[in-house]
């Protein structure tokens, strides 16, 4: 027995040890590596992996039994996730239930929906003051006082697993707050606290930037922040109080693996990694999809699957098509279970505006074949913006995309960081609140993510038709950023319309019901099964095939198609109505 595996397994009672040492041997080469190569180099770097695997041995004894047991099925049916009656639902915690309890109360409208994964927003202590949307975390092991308290996250949690719900919280890879016990050990002198982030002198700052691109380069341009008590300037790539960590520094990987296992034992099942391509720095590059990234990440896993094996990773990284399935890593080193398909996303909505259905062809051209155990995350809108650049590659360029931009930004959309990106709620983008075809483009969108192959995720208030709400201009905390355009409170008198569909709300909660119910009727919908774009005899007809069986017929345009299914191995014709769909 390695010394490794003996010290992983001295915490563990003697019960559990033939469970760990099964999967420390199919994990541990994949680990061992994957930190060699980033750490080996480094003076006690094998007694640095010891530790490592001390630690883990400690919060793998202290998982509840609950997720324990939940761990063994999932490892006996590791595509759990991947089956069409998987729906995923996005929602910030203050605004969809005000706090933790409440959110628990939403669980009955989460069922009647479909829903079997949901995914709060930051709801961990966040910074004091602004904070990004919660996006700087101040603290791993606390919830943020305005939710309730980590009692009340267990609760939540053991309530969502009871009603056959998976639950997904952030965890935030690239950064902490300025006020996280990190940092600030950092600005009181703590030398291996300054140790995990980047502190550097002008120069260096300079020569970094020259290669770097901005995230917000009108609310926080450039990607350092002068800070006098560290005397040089610390990396801040999104604002300049969320300060970029070091995983240069293995104390940095070893302290972020750890609290994700923390949190995962209070019952949360999936985690979004925020800011994945971010995590690695090069001089000369851009930072971003550095080869380092992945190997964190496939450590990280090898770590999940070791301790935590009912656990997904996701990775959030809106990147181009091209640069997506390395996320997903290989079956020798696996890396996130899920990923968002977020040019999908995209293209979708370029299509609405170009009328023209090709730019869905082109991504779903150069969309691979998905690893097996993975799955996409489609998805319609989030909480963040649509970005056009990202459809650079198949869009040709950026003029034809600033053209869709305007499309929606001089329209129903707000624009964001400086034009080529679009803020808006789906209803509002779709014009789903004001006309019979502005539903039916609402549902078009949403019936591509739900049908393409993967987890689909409803982002909270899209089933209601809920508006643009421009209430943020009036609060200078957030005035300076559009995206709280949707990111209204829930709608409790839409939501009190849901069953009439004489109004928006009805109209569109049962359209999305139907297709819902229709997708976890399609077992050919399954994450991974073959997905084959087919010709098609108009430019506004996407004509996608999953499997052998199902047939989706997709009208982008504000014209009827009349389609003959001869083209597709069927007999007879069916008609289109402006911005329709119909799956066979």
């Amino acid at each position: 027995m390695s010394h490794s595996l003996r010290r992983l397994l001295d915490g563990l009672p003697p019960a559990r040890h033939a469970d760990a040492q099964r999967r420390f041997a199919r994990h541990e080469a994949v680990l061992a590596d994957r930190l060699h190569r980033l750490y080996g180099h480094l003076p006690g770097h094998a007694a640095w992996f010891d530790n490592l695997m001390a630690g883990i041995g400690g919060l793998m004894a202290a998982r509840p039994a609950a997720l324990q047991a939940l761990d063994a099925a999932r490892e006996d049916e590791p595509r759990w996730f991947c089956e069409p009656t998987m729906l995923g639902y996005s929602a910030y915690v203050d605004q969809f239930g005000s706090d933790l309890r409440g959110v628990k109360e939403r669980i009955p409208h989460l069922r009647d929906l479909g829903v079997t994964y949901l995914h709060l927003l930051p709801f961990l202590r966040p910074r004091a003051g602004e904070s990004d949307g919660g996006f700087a975390v101040a603290s791993f092991d606390e919830v943020d006082p305005r939710f309730g308290t980590m009692a009340d996250l267990e609760d939540l949690t053991a309530a969502l697993r009871e009603a056959g719900i998976s639950l997904c919280s952030d965890l935030i890879l690239n950064h902490v707050a300025d006020d996280h016990p990190w940092a600030l050990g950092a600005l009181t002198g703590d030398t291996a606290m300054r140790a995990f982030f980047h502190v550097l002198d002008e120069d260096k700052a300079r020569a970094y930037e020259r290669t770097l691109g901005q995230v917000f380069p009108q609310a926080a341009p450039g990607n350092f922040t002068h800070v006098p008590a560290l005397g040089g300037w610390v990396w801040t790539t999104f604002y300049p109080f969320q300060w970029d960590l070091n995983y240069a520094n293995p104390a940095v990987f070893e302290a972020v693996a750890a609290a994700l296992l923390r949190l995962a034992n209070r019952g949360i099942d999936v985690f979004r990694l925020d800011s994945t391509a971010f995590l690695w720095k090069r001089l000369g590059t851009d930072c971003m999809n550095q080869p380092e990234a992945h190997l964190l990440l496939q450590a990280l896993r090898a770590i999940v699957d070791i301790a935590a094996p009912g656990v997904l990773l996701k990775a959030e990284a809106i990147v181009p098509t091209r640069e997506l399935p390395a996320y997903f890593g290989d079956t020798k080193a696996p890396e996130c279970h899920l990923a968002y398909h977020s040019t999908l996303m995209t293209a979708g909505w370029a299509a609405l505006a170009e009328e023209d259905a090709g730019l869905v062809r082109a991504v779903a051209a150069a969309t691979p074949p998905l690893p097996s155990g993975a799955s996409w995350l489609t998805y319609v809108r989030c909480h963040d913006d649509i970005g056009w650049k990202h459809l650079l590659a198949e869009a040709g360029s950026l003029d034809r995309l600033a053209a869709v931009a305007r499309t929606y930004n001089e329209g129903p959309g707000v624009g964001f960081q400086g034009g080529l990106a679009t803020n808006g709620t789906a209803a509002a983008l779709s014009g789903a609140d004001g006309s019979e075809e502005g539903l039916r483009r609402l549902l078009l969108v949403h019936g591509l993510a739900l049908c393409f192959g993967g987890l689909p995720v409803l982002y909270m208030g899209d089933e209601l038709a809920m508006a643009n709400d421009d209430s943020y201009l009036a609060d200078p905390a957030k005035a300076h950023d559009s995206r709280w355009i949707q990111r209204a409170p829930f709608d409790e008198a839409r939501y009190a319309e849901r069953g009439d569909i004489t109004t928006p709300a009805g109209r569109a909660y049962a359209g999305l019901r139907r297709l819902i119910r229709q997708r976890r009727e399609t077992p050919d919908l399954a994450a991974g099964t073959p997905c084959t774009v087919l010709p098609a005899g108009d430019p506004a007809l996407l004509a996608l095939a999953r499997g052998e069986r199902f047939l989706g017929l997709f009208n982008f345009s504000g014209r009827a198609l009349t389609v003959d299914l001869a083209a597709y191995g069927r007999a007879g014709t069916v008609t289109l109505a402006p911005w329709d769909q119909v799956w066979l």
